[in-house]
């Protein structure tokens, strides 16, 4: 795959290679906390990867010390104030759209047609927490930690942890993080469920990531998404209606042609061929 060029970035590195897209994290400097410009790039970038069909895999991971420490208090700036000549209800009908910008950049990781794994080491604070919630797959290493950060600022986490994380783990553990803002270890977010395996260190933790996304790469790409369209149907309709739905979708979309290259290759013990996924057509 030979990606177009990807939108200039100031809070990530990408790197395109063997089917999988890795967006790092990059400003360790500042914890890799969300800006303004974050709540922007990330969405564009993931956008171009799923529309483009840039990648089969997506991965996710960070720099330094911590994964992110959140939002930073600037994208908040102005957004929902009220001046003289501005009315207070119409002021908070803006900050409403405002709120649904924030979520919709990490919905698209939810909405994108390959699996978004992601690779958290040290902190994973407030907004952190939103992210990988949003994510397919979460790993961890041992220094991990989540916070629901939100409420010891005095607020609702709003961009995405209680949809999501409700149905990640036992809803007495999201209340009690989002009661009392404690921090959940790497160990006990393994314990119910949060992630799937933790991990001694940080390069222990990204190398295994990185193979086990490669290892989804090498698997039919429409067979993949397929799946992650019924996880995700499955997750937020009855059992008789994901079972109605994954008919219809096998209806048009099942590849005979991908079922013969997995047998012949398995026969032949080569890795099989796959053709990627079309890039999506959206009118100008």
């Amino acid at each position: 795959m030979t990606p177009t060029a990807l939108p200039e970035s100031t809070c990530f590195d990408v790197t395109i290679e063997g089917g999988v897209a890795h967006i790092q994290m990059s400003r360790p400097q500042a914890f890799n906390s969300m800006n303004p410009a974050f709540w922007n790039e990330l969405p564009q970038i993931v956008r171009q990867i799923n529309d483009q069909a840039l990648a089969r895999c997506i991965v996710i991971s960070s720099t330094g010390k911590h994964f992110s420490a959140g939002m930073e208090l600037s994208v908040f700036d102005g957004a929902g104030s009220t001046g003289e000549k501005t009315d207070r209800h119409t002021a908070m009908e803006s900050f409403r759209h405002h709120v649904h910008h924030l979520q919709d950049t990490f919905t698209c990781l939810d909405q994108a047609r390959m699996p978004v794994l992601v690779a958290i080491q040290g902190g994973c604070i407030g907004g952190a927490v939103d992210m990988v919630s949003a994510c397919d797959i979460r790993y961890a290493s041992m220094d991990a930690w989540f916070c629901i950060q939100e409420i010891n600022i005095g607020m609702t986490a709003d961009v995405g942890t209680f949809p999501r994380l409700c149905g990640l783990i036992p809803q007495g553990w999201v209340r009690e993080m989002a009661f009392t803002g404690r921090r959940l270890t790497a160990q006990k977010a393994k314990e119910i469920g949060l992630v799937n395996e933790v991990f001694e260190t940080h390069e222990a933790l990204l190398a295994h990531v990185l193979e086990t996304a490669h290892e989804i790469a090498s698997k039919a790409p429409l067979a993949v998404t397929g799946s992650k369209v019924m996880i995700n149907y499955a997750r937020d309709h009855s059992i008789n209606d994901s079972l109605d739905y994954i008919a219809t979708w096998q209806t048009g979309m099942f590849s005979g042609r991908d079922m013969a290259e997995a047998f012949k290759a398995k026969s032949e013990k080569r890795d099989a061929q796959f053709d990627d996924l079309a890039p999506i057509r959206r009118s100008m």
